[in-house]
């Protein structure tokens, strides 16, 4: 995997979680590879891409982060995962894949995004088959978030 597919993500992720959850503390964790299936923390957004790359990005977090993190940009205390809480996780995985995409296309790499799907629950896994998944952990006071990428140039 490229790091010009990957810098975009990390950028973005970075920018639009210190914005949307109001200039708190981001951190970046170290990145590291996974080239087998990647077990779910427990509420996941996916989006894919297709075009001079095919893959995905997946924003990776576990329940109570999701709900910390929703509200956050809510600007109210949401108590369960309801469809606004998910609709705003989904929205997060928009502006941060958003961000990222329009540098890839500065950068020349032309692709198609699928809208975010979200998905919940335990025991939950990805399998990419022949792509390896870079993992950009980020730290936030309200939980980690993983940004899981599996991008790989088109045959």
């Amino acid at each position: 995997m490229r790091v010009e597919y990957i810098n975009p993500f990390v950028e973005a992720a970075f920018n639009v979680l210190k914005e949307v959850l109001v200039n708190s503390d981001v951190r970046r964790g170290e990145l590291y590879l996974k080239s087998a299936s990647t077990p779910v923390l427990g509420v996941a957004a996916i989006v894919g891409l297709a075009g001079d790359v095919e893959g995905r990005v997946l924003f990776d977090m576990n329940r109570d982060t999701a709900l910390a993190v929703a509200s956050v940009m809510n600007g109210e205390q949401l108590a369960t995962l309801d469809d606004l809480a998910k609709a705003t996780i989904t929205e997060l995985a928009n502006m941060i894949t958003a961000q990222a995409v329009t540098k890839l296309h500065d950068l020349g790499f032309q692709f198609d995004l699928t809208p975010p799907a979200i998905f919940t629950g335990d025991n939950m896994e990805v399998s990419d088959q022949d792509v390896e998944a870079l993992i950009v952990p980020m730290e936030t006071p309200q939980g980690k978030i993983e940004i899981n990428v599996a991008i790989r140039e088109r045959a």
